[in-house]
């Protein structure tokens, strides 16, 4: 069977960013039991077997399993995947209530809320270790501890924010993870039973999660950025007994920062971003054009490592005089080689220069609205959601053209090959990614005069913002 996408890629990815103990575990239900045929190196049980023990197979054996009705042992497994109906002793309530409930109308309750999928709409199941491009999936089933889980639901969340629904009918997490997560198309939740301890090997504190497939590149791409932000795993413990001021992320220590910023006058702070030849300096010219000032980070970036300025002092007392050039500047090159690849040493370059950066910002936006409390003011930072300082600003703006057109742009602007171009992008966020940040996207692949138009109409916005906000 063919796969859409690298699975290996992305599950590495996402095994080393999550600490996985097991296999993620491909999950694809089948309307033909011909199709298993179709899907290499798979293997039938030797004994008639549980659901649960055939996902232990993958997840911790690395085997690749196939199944029909004939191969589960007991219909508690196979009734939930739809392959056969739920059988009287069980719907009577008579089953459930041997052991788990008091009553058979309590029993007859339990089987009502278990979630199944539609009887007869597939005829076999295939389990694989995703990572080994088995086949397309319909879902990914993860087994993790708490904090691991945590994190995944903190990724899965990231982009367009949705509660997650834990759910537990009791003695059944098959249906709990497996047939939910089809039935709702969202990721779901829950506890391993009894029985998936007891013959899944379910460890003591392991949680199950299935994960529509479509939904597992976001899912990385949340790892990612959070892991970027600072939120990994395994989670350092800061102390139940220190002062957390410097144990907070940086955000939850910037919210006095974040008041000084944006003020209690009628300013409109617009955060600028872009991407490489998106002709962002363009756009920004039309606005200024407009009557809005501009604070360009870049410049003040630049003007913060300017000889004998304490970031200058700070960064040639701990890099050397080696990023120096003979007229005492800053060798950029030089410096970005040393960071290049440790990250000690760029935090520490950071250390040096954001707070000075955000000094000399400080300083320009108060002569600004000094001028003019009401002031719509254009602040132009390239690496804006990179640097994650996108919630300083009350609205921002994204200058946007499609990724290739972004390449055969920096090319014919730069004079350089296509791989030249390509790596330059890999260095930022891609340019789609940023769209779901921005309140306002400005899209520049076309003529001037239709930017113009979008820049004419996105002023308009501006202005009967800042006339709301003043009445």
């Amino acid at each position: 069977m063919q796969t859409q996408r690298d699975w290996e890629k992305i599950v590495r990815r996402m095994e080393l960013l999550m600490r996985l103990k097991s296999f993620p575990v491909a999950f694809k239900m089948l309307a033909n039991k011909e199709e298993l045929h179709n899907i290499s190196f798979l293997r039938r049980v030797a004994q008639k077997s549980t659901l649960c023990q055939m996902i232990t197979l993958v997840r911790n054996f690395d085997w690749t399993v196939g199944a029909e009705l004939s191969d589960f042992l007991t219909p508690t497994c196979s009734s939930i995947l739809g392959l056969e109906d739920v059988p009287e002793v069980h719907k009577d309530g008579t089953f459930r209530s041997i052991v788990w409930v008091k009553t058979r109308a309590d029993a007859r309750k339990y089987e009502a809320s278990i979630p199944r999928l539609p009887l007869g709409k597939y005829e076999a199941v295939a389990m694989a270790p995703l990572v080994y491009n088995p086949f397309e999936p319909d879902i990914v089933l993860f087994y993790a501890n708490p904090a691991q889980m945590m994190l995944l639901i903190n990724a899965l969340q990231f982009e367009n924010y949705e509660a997650m629904q834990f759910h537990c009918v009791g003695e059944s997490s098959c249906s709990d993870a497996i047939a939910r997560c089809y039935l709702t198309g969202k990721p779901s939740l829950t506890i391993p039973c009894y029985g998936e301890r007891r013959y899944g090997h379910a460890q003591d504190e392991d949680l199950v999660m299935a994960v529509p497939v479509d939904m597992m590149e976001k899912a990385l791409r949340g790892l990612e950025t959070l892991y970027r932000r600072g939120v990994r795993y395994p989670i350092s413990y800061a102390g139940a007994e220190q002062d957390l001021a410097q144990a907070f992320p940086g955000s939850y220590g910037s919210m006095g920062q974040l008041e000084q910023f944006r003020g209690q006058d009628n300013r409109l702070l617009l955060g600028v971003t872009g991407g490489i030849a998106t002709g962002k300096s363009t756009v920004v010219k039309m606005l200024q054009q407009k009557g809005a000032p501009v604070i360009d980070f870049d410049l003040l970036a630049r003007k913060v490592v300017e000889p004998d300025e304490p970031a200058w002092q700070d960064i040639v007392a701990y890099f050397g005089q080696q990023v120096l050039q003979d007229d005492r500047a800053l060798d950029r090159k030089k410096l970005s080689e040393l960071i290049f690849r440790d990250f000690e040493k760029r935090k520490k370059l950071e250390s040096f220069t954001h707070p000075r950066i955000y000094e000399e910002f400080a300083k320009e936006l108060n002569e600004i609205v000094a001028q003019d409390p009401n002031a719509i003011i254009l602040v132009d930072v390239p690496l804006m959601i990179e640097l994650n300082i996108q919630y300083i600003f009350h609205k921002l703006m994204l200058v946007y053209i499609p990724g290739a057109l972004q390449i055969e742009r920096l090319m014919q602007r730069d004079g350089i090959r296509r791989e030249e171009a390509a790596s330059m992008l890999k260095a930022q966020l891609p340019i789609e990614e940023k769209v779901g940040y921005a309140d306002y996207v400005i899209n520049n692949e076309g003529e001037l005069a239709a930017t113009q138009k979008q820049v004419d109409e996105l002023w308009a916005k501006l202005k009967q913002i800042q006339q709301e906000k003043h009445a």
